[in-house]
């Protein structure tokens, strides 16, 4: 096996919004880039512009992503997330407050028992995530 990569496929209301969601995530994690973003070109089976493939990193791991303007009968869904380990409080804090932003929260930033510090949440593109801060 060469390598496993998490792939996020933007669709429905969320189609169009891969590369504005990977820039976001990009800022908002230390050591995360925009590593590649290739565009759909005029005349091909997507709309010009919108992200045919992209390659991400936060903290260093590498995803990917893209738009499909097809009919899908799916979307993103909070029975899988991305995990995020925090290094202190105010970096849980300001990260679950900036992804929240328009988004839902499934559980809010709270001690559940199991954790000093736990949140869950949809992100405003439908991107579930899980922050956790226990030390």
């Amino acid at each position: 096996m060469k390598s496993i990569t998490t792939s996020l496929m933007f669709v429905g209301e969320q189609a169009g919004k891969a590369e504005e969601a990977i820039r976001f995530y990009a800022t908002l994690f230390p050591n995360s880039e925009v590593i590649e973003i290739q565009h759909y070109e005029a005349g091909e089976h997507e709309p010009e512009g919108s992200v045919k493939m992209a390659r991400f990193s936060i903290n260093g791991i590498e995803f990917m992503a893209l738009d499909s303007y097809l009919d899908h009968k799916f979307s993103f869904t909070p029975s899988i997330s991305l995990y995020v380990e925090c290094d202190s409080l105010d970096e849980i804090e300001e990260a679950f407050r900036t992804l929240a932003e328009g988004g839902s929260e499934l559980m809010p930033l709270n001690n559940y028992g199991f954790s000093q510090q736990f949140g869950w949440l949809n992100d405003r593109y439908g991107v579930s995530w899980q922050l956790n801060f226990s030390n």
